[in-house]
């Protein structure tokens, strides 16, 4: 292939890319800043490139920039491209002992897959793809066009939700000529566009209401009041006699899985009857409180709590209809233990949401 051509294709490449880029930023713009499943990340890098001995090249630099798209929480796509630079031929290639200098760039299309959950703080990554290397040759005019699967590993770290740097690994085996190459880089990038996963439940059915007589009109069916003739304005207990002034209380506590703050399956009906009780008990209010185990950092598990109890309160309040006033929630990481943390049984009772609401009923 001539010079023009691996210009001319070159370029192809480069448009493709910057097209791609652009209408990944533009379907992006008008989303909301936010990690999770639809995710826009974008990154500019700065790798170290080491070379194969068959090369006849010195190790060099690769600056570019990358593009990539969250399918979900935890997976995404991301294409980059870069261009070699600082690279030379090593002196043996040349008669007069002399350096060439050796140009080219790097197309790069990876799978990522994010440990942890999406938020500010570490997420380790491992990826795995494949590669087209156009870059100039050592001991002859013209490029060299070769096809690489990469795998990689590494950390990111965000500062912020939509702020991040990046360290890491990259491996290459060059499928066409036998050999394995490797870079080693940072970078710093934004994360926009996504929005975080929530659970979908399926909405509870509504209670039919039971048609029967009431003649003293206090709430409670004539076959069942056992006082069929209460004054009017007098609340009355189940059995429709006059009810004596009783404080009444409700706890919750909701167990957790592992590193996770999504509420389980089963934990919606002990929610639902918090609700329910707040509803028939309007003046109520009350304070979700969100725990931990020992494992992990205390700031990573401070953040953790704070997640269940929000995960709880949004049960609460967007699923069963509490008003958002009603009900408030905080995080206190591994502080406040309720069993042996040294055991794995100890540890799943830690993590947990508890709150209790009271209430006088007469």
């Amino acid at each position: 292939m001539n010079t023009t051509k691996m210009g001319i294709q070159r370029m192809k490449l480069k448009s493709t890319l910057g097209v791609v880029i652009g209408s990944l930023v533009a379907a992006s713009s008008l989303s909301a800043f936010a990690q999770g499943q639809g995710a826009v990340e974008a990154e500019a890098f700065a790798k170290r490139y080491f070379t194969d001995s068959q090369r006849d090249t010195e190790d060099g630099n690769l600056y570019g920039a990358s593009i990539g798209y969250y399918l979900t929480d935890d997976v995404s796509l991301a294409l980059s491209y870069g261009e070699y630079h600082d690279m030379n031929s090593n002196d043996r290639v040349e008669p007069d002992g002399g350096h060439k200098n050796i140009k080219g760039s790097l197309a790069s299309l990876d799978a990522i897959y994010h440990f942890g959950e999406p938020g500010v703080g570490l997420r380790p990554y491992v990826s795995g793809g494949f590669a087209h290397q156009s870059i100039g040759q050592a001991d002859r005019s013209g490029r060299n066009h070769s096809t690489f699967a990469n795998v990689g590993a590494g950390l990111k770290y965000y500062f912020t939700e939509n702020l991040f740097a990046r360290a890491g690994v990259d491996g290459m085996y060059n499928i066409d000529q036998g050999d394995s190459e490797w870079m080693a880089g940072v970078g710093v990038g934004v994360n926009f566009g996504g929005s975080s996963r929530q659970q979908e439940v399926a909405a509870a059915p509504e209670p039919v209401a039971e048609v029967c007589s009431d003649a003293d009109n206090d709430g409670v069916c004539d076959n069942v009041d056992q006082c069929p003739s209460t004054p009017a304005n007098v609340t009355v207990d189940a059995n429709g006699c006059p009810a004596v002034a009783e404080v009444v209380r409700v706890e919750l506590d909701v167990k957790f899985d592992f590193d996770k703050a999504t509420v389980r399956s089963e934990s919606y009906g002990d929610i639902k009857n918090l609700a329910d009780f707040m509803q028939q008990y309007p003046q109520t209010s009350t304070t979700v409180e969100g725990h931990t185990d020992s494992v992990g950092t205390d700031a990573y598990n401070q953040r953790l709590s704070e997640r269940r109890a929000n995960a709880v309160r949004d049960v609460l309040v967007n699923q069963y209809g509490v008003s958002g006033g009603r009900v408030n929630a905080v995080g206190y990481g591994e502080s406040r233990p309720v069993a042996d943390n040294s055991t794995e049984a100890g540890r799943a009772v830690n993590r947990r949401v508890e709150a209790e609401v009271e209430a006088q009923a007469k």
